[in-house]
């Protein structure tokens, strides 16, 4: 069967005036995650990116030669806008800067838009996840054995709650669990699409790279 290779970007520049770019951190996960599947002698037929820069700029320091296209579908939820939105225009500063504060927000904020809250958001729920839908079906298209796609946490939790047909809670669990650089593994056959592993970190597993490791 052929493979899917989900991988969450390397870490972002939380708390920056540009949190869309990776941190120095985040271009050694990246490297280190591309030179452990060349090692492993997988080499994609396929590259997909969502349109973040954080996105393409992880599978640019992964450094696989050929074609990348580009999908949008495969983008992050807009978090700031649904924080902002909840918050009547403008998140408190803590919520965006402060970690704790912010992903205890996030939680709260992704809950609520699951249940169709949020109205002025830019993205509702529904159309979140029929956008990964869309994406999924274009990255595992026929024509490639080895398709590697690089998206985001939300984008990632979605597609495996969907898979699992898992409750939108326990998406939201999994979205805050997805490492920073980590893969995500399916197999799929015509209409036949199985999760074989998941949030893996395989680059990390020694202990000159173990402090590489991040969640957000």
């Amino acid at each position: 069967m052929a493979e899917l290779l989900i991988v969450r970007h390397g870490q972002a520049s939380f708390g920056a005036a540009n949190y869309d770019e990776l941190s120095d951190l985040g271009r050694q996960q990246s490297r280190a995650l591309g030179e452990t599947l060349r090692a492993l002698d997988w080499v994609p037929d396929r590259m997909v990116t969502g349109s973040l820069m954080r996105q393409t700029q992880t599978l640019a320091e992964m450094g696989f030669d050929g074609v990348v296209e580009e999908q949008a579908g495969w983008n992050e939820y807009d978090f700031h806008d649904l924080l902002n939105s909840r918050y009547g225009g403008t998140a408190l500063v803590d919520v965006i800067t402060d970690r704790k504060t912010h992903f205890r927000a996030l939680k709260e904020t992704l809950a609520e838009w699951q249940l169709g809250g949020i109205p002025s958001a830019r993205e509702t729920w529904q159309g979140f996840c029929d956008r990964i839908e869309q994406a999924r079906l274009a990255a595992i298209r026929p024509g490639a054995e080895r398709v590697l796609v690089v998206s985001s946490g939300g984008a990632i939790a979605r597609l495996v709650a969907n898979s699992l047909q898992l409750s939108n809670d326990q998406m939201i669990a999994l979205n805050l669990q997805i490492k920073n650089s980590s893969t995500s593994r399916y197999v799929f056959s015509g209409d036949k699409f199985f999760l074989h592993e998941f949030n893996s970190v395989p680059h990390f597993h020694n202990l000159e790279r173990a402090a590489l490791m991040t969640y957000s």
